[in-house]
């Protein structure tokens, strides 16, 4: 299916591994001149007219330069996908600090808040764009290994919805992604919340994403997703193919999430 994104410039932060660089590849595949961002180098192809840009989207002034550089090296902005984020294992809601608090909102919270902010000028001046918010499954599912992270998710959640609200009529979509477990390094990388989750449960490393799959958040489609999967969704929102669709929630979860 032809997504209609030849000529667009599409922003995706938290694009060198995981969802974010499956996003960033597939969009480029589609057609679309897309401008990833992350603290390291991430996905680098000219052939597939993926750019990149170092920052560190918690720095309050990265969203300003962020956007600034894509407007001078591409004259335009037609989608906005915040990917960016990240968790950490908590014991408890009373063992959290101040400090962890803060910071977890400020990767995935006021980070988006803020490219969102820098990057709508841009994108209301394209007229036909969209804001795509990576939230997580964790925002509906009350837990103590990571509420501080839900939190900050749920919160995401309300903000991408108030967006659709206010400027929809403008032309400036804006919807919501949820993931549920997806492989990618948070469970895989040594040392990461997977690993931590697995020694907090008492379990093998090896075992900890089967383990979750079946004992924390069975799947009702009998597999884990991959990043490619919620890639999919995502670049399906960010395209003229989901003109209609804004201020919406897509779960993709394999089904652990069945609200009414």
């Amino acid at each position: 299916m032809d997504l209609e994104l030849k000529d667009r410039v599409i922003l995706v932060t938290g694009a060198s591994v995981g969802i974010g660089r499956a996003t960033a590849e597939l969009l480029a595949a589609e057609g679309a001149t897309v401008v990833g961002v992350s603290r390291n180098l991430g996905p680098s192809d000219p052939d597939r007219q993926i750019d990149h840009v170092i920052a560190d989207v918690t720095d309050p002034q990265a969203g300003d330069r962020i956007v600034e550089t894509v407007l001078e090296r591409h004259g335009r902005l037609d989608g906005l996908v915040n990917n960016a984020g990240g968790l950490d294992l908590r014991s408890g809601f009373l063992d959290i600090t101040e400090e962890q608090w803060l910071d977890m909102f400020d990767l995935n919270f006021h980070a988006a808040r803020r490219m969102s902010k820098a990057a709508l000028p841009a994108l209301l001046e394209s007229g036909d764009s969209a804001i795509v918010n990576i939230s997580s499954s964790s925002a509906h599912l009350g837990t103590m290994l990571n509420p501080d992270y839900a939190a900050a998710k749920l919160a995401l959640l309300s903000l991408s919805k108030t967006l659709a609200a206010e400027f929809t009529g403008n032309g400036v979509r804006s919807n919501v992604v949820t993931p549920g477990l997806t492989r990618t390094a948070i469970y895989d990388r040594p040392g990461g919340f997977g690993e931590k989750v697995a020694k907090f449960r008492g379990i093998e490393f090896a075992d900890i994403v089967d383990y979750m799959a079946t004992s924390v958040r069975p799947q009702l489609t009998k597999r884990v997703s991959e990043p490619e999967d919620v890639a999919r969704v995502i670049a399906y929102l960010v395209s003229p193919l989901a003109s209609q669709v804004t201020g919406a929630e897509w779960v993709v979860d394999s089904g652990v999430l069945m609200q009414i």
